[in-house]
Formats: C-alpha cells, structure tokens, sequence
C-alpha cells in the first residue's frame, strides 16, 4: 500500500543514448513530487521564500528496477514517511503506470534548516502537527520494510 502523489510523462530531454530515461531524471522526478508533499508540510518554495525556512537533502538511496521511456507515464507514490524534531524521511515509488510495473525507488534524509542562517532548525509546532496528522491519515499505506534511514531518527 502506499500513498498516491502525483502522475510525470516522460519526454525526450530525459532519455538518452540507451533510449531510455537517464538516471538523474528519476532523481528529478522524485524530487518534483517530493515538492508536492513539502508544500502540504508548509516546507516547499513558498515557505523558502517567505519565511526563509526549508529542507536540504543529507542522503539517499535510490533503486532503478525497471527502464522507462520517452512518452511512458510514470505514478509516483509515498511509500514511508516519518521525522523527528529536525529530520524528514521518506522513501518513494516509481511504477511505470500502463504496465504498473515498479520502475525506480527512493529514500531520502533531510534536514529542517533555517536558510537566513544556513543551519539546522527544529520544525514549528505547527508544521509537526501538520505531518503528525498526515501520517495518522496515512499510516496505514506506508511500509517499513528495507528502509536505509530510520536508524537516523532521534526520537
């Protein structure tokens, strides 16, 4: 089970000499869906920009299971989430929707960080009651098997 985020087609600038994507595009993919979940955490552009409060990837890991090409759609789902008082981690799901085949993962660490002072902050009351409610409404969609991170949570 998992947790539906948002659907990309594939378009010609992201393949290349193999006919198919290149790796860094599924890392471009992720995070554009990554930004969809921030901006519901009140995390995303709008928050950098106004009030200087964001996240930056510390880590990943990611997986490519099966190849995609110009033109496929792929869904991208949330797989896991969690986080701490400063820490964010979750991992994500790429199917290739026609033949909804698993075609890429990713995990990811990141870190709350205040940028007026480019160091790690702790999230507002707000926004860590905003991800508590998101993972009571969703908790049941995520998985916990072959995670990479958890470890890194200070709870």
């Amino acid at each position: 089970m998992s947790t539906y985020v948002t659907t990309t087609t594939i378009i010609k600038d992201w393949t290349d000499y193999n006919d198919h994507m290149n790796m860094a595009f599924y890392v471009l993919i992720f995070d554009k869906a990554w930004e969809v979940i921030l901006e519901k955490f009140k995390m995303g552009e709008h928050s950098a920009k106004t009030t200087k409060k964001s996240t930056m990837v510390v880590e990943t890991h990611t997986t490519y299971n099966n190849e995609v090409k110009q033109g496929d759609e792929v869904d991208i789902f949330l797989t896991h989430f969690d986080h701490d008082k400063k820490r964010l981690h979750f991992k994500m799901e790429m199917y290739e929707k026609s033949k909804k085949t698993l075609s890429a993962t990713i995990e990811m660490l990141s870190l709350y960080i205040d940028l007026n002072l480019r160091k790690v902050a702790e999230f507002e009351e707000e926004k860590t009651k905003i991800m508590d409610e998101f993972i009571n409404q969703n908790k049941s969609n995520f998985k916990s098997d072959n995670l990479n991170f958890s470890s890194k949570l200070k709870k």
